[in-house]
């Protein structure tokens, strides 16, 4: 198999490459996604500032490998057991959130679930999906293939377009609040993130995913991958997945359950996942007027991590324009701003439109469906025989715990726990504080280890 292992220090990068082409290079500089076949693959699109790798990849080692059926490698993030933690059985496979990649999952050293679990004896493994953080294109790629030149042109110009509107846009609103003394900075920002992006927009034509890619190519490849390398004795994974990587742990569930397969996993934890929104609050559904018009002009992309990059002052610096997108990310006091300022300049990337069209489909009547719209997962996540933990945030905006329960309760009773993380004085749980809040290293990461640790032993 064409798969790369590359074993990372503070002072040193060695590559142990599994293809006799390959060489060993040490210290080598790299666009953030240029760590295959040493300049030869190609970065996603991303806006992550060139760099060393050792900067970029806080694990122990970092795995690549192929996706069947597309062009990409996926990226998986090794962090090995404590040799002075208890023994663990099954390796421990974590997914994250959309658009995001495996920094999420180590923000700091104070809130880092991946260090805790390794810490814990768990041989934890993070994946980075298609299109994400060090995931990257394979050598042979032809840029000029997917859809011909013309319509890679045409895509080209329409994510151009949108960014030159929001650019024009956000200097209008930097005029306005600082009177044009270009204190906030945030046209100088504009066009160095515009400028990075458009070095990326011949990837356009690649970003052609959605949902079930992910399901059916991206998770099985990474967990086939980590079980030929920890080869644990019955076969099976620990899993545990943050909002969209949640609820593609559930998906397999429910697929499995409705074909009658194994799904290889040993239990599951969930962190802010569900497969429908639709009888909650949740500030999705403001998201739905934009389909249609997505559709229309034939949007291939959204650049969220350059989007949000831009704007990033306005959220965190006075006079806190937008300082109500990071009430999305986390409840007040509850994770540092140089965590937050972390989360959005090096943990977002670019994701396909095609991968949101089908995620709104959770917020339709029903819930999530496969990309034909005929198979509703929840239909099917009763027929699971593993042991499913469901956390929830009490100020979670995204994912409130009443869209969380929709999906727990259909889970069989012995199978399933649930619990909503926060209380009435305080600490709040928001979107992201169940993996980086400021107290989830003493409330939830010790909650989600008794129950793996719990059936690890089984």
């Amino acid at each position: 198999m064409d798969t790369l292992r590359f074993e990372l220090s503070s002072a040193s990068f060695t590559s142990a490459v599994a293809a006799s082409s390959l060489h060993s290079h040490s210290r080598h500089f790299f666009s953030s996604l240029q760590l295959g076949r040493v300049g030869s693959s190609s970065p996603a699109i991303t806006s992550v500032a060139r760099t060393t790798v050792n900067e970029i990849c806080t694990a122990d080692e970092l795995h690549y490998v192929p996706v069947p059926n597309s062009d990409w490698r996926v990226a998986l993030w090794r962090y090995l057991p404590s040799p002075k933690a208890p023994k663990r059985k099954h390796p421990l496979l974590l997914l994250s959130g959309i658009g995001t990649n495996a920094v999420t999952y180590d923000l700091s050293p104070e809130c880092s679930f991946a260090r805790f679990m390794s810490g814990s004896g768990f041989d934890t493994w993070i994946l980075e999906f298609r299109g994400a953080g060090l995931s990257s294109l394979s050598v042979d790629t032809n840029l000029e293939k997917p859809g011909g030149t013309l319509s890679s042109n045409n895509q080209q110009r329409i994510v151009s377009n949108l960014l030159e509107n929001f650019i024009s846009v956000s200097e209008r609103l930097e005029n306005v609040l600082d009177g044009g003394s270009k204190i906030l900075g945030i046209q100088d920002r504009l066009s160095k993130r515009a400028g990075d992006f458009k070095q990326r927009l011949e990837l356009i034509p690649h970003y052609n995913w959605d949902f079930d890619n992910y399901l059916e190519e991206d998770v099985p490849s990474a967990m086939d991958y980590v079980r030929t390398q920890t080869k644990p004795k019955d076969g099976k994974l620990l899993a545990v997945g943050h909002s969209m990587g949640g609820i593609l742990l559930y998906a397999l569930l429910s697929r499995c359950g409705f074909k009658g397969m194994d799904s290889g996993l040993a239990a599951v934890a969930t962190l802010a996942s569900t497969f429908d929104y639709s009888s909650s609050g949740t500030l999705l559904k403001y998201l739905l007027p934009m389909k249609e018009p997505a559709q229309a002009i034939n949007l291939p992309i959204m650049p969220i991590d350059t989007m949000l990059a831009m704007v990033h002052p306005l959220m965190c610096r006075p006079p806190y324009a937008l300082s109500w997108l990071t009430a999305n990310i986390s409840a007040p006091q509850m994770m540092d701003p140089e965590v937050i300022e972390k989360l959005v300049l090096n943990s977002l990337s670019t994701v396909p439109v095609k991968l949101l069209l089908q995620l709104t489909t959770a917020v339709d009547h029903g819930g999530l469906r496969d990309r034909t719209g005929t198979f509703c997962y929840k239909d099917h996540i009763s027929k699971t025989n593993v042991p499913i933990l469901a956390l929830a945030g009490d100020w979670d905006i995204i994912c409130p715990p009443d869209a969380v329960y929709d999906t727990v309760k259909l889970i069989p009773q012995h199978l399933a726990t649930f619990k909503v993380l926060g209380s009435p004085g305080g600490p709040h749980y928001g979107h992201q504080d169940l993996i980086s809040g400021r107290s989830a290293p003493n409330e939830v990461y010790p909650l989600i280890t008794r129950f793996l640790q719990q059936h690890d032993e089984i």
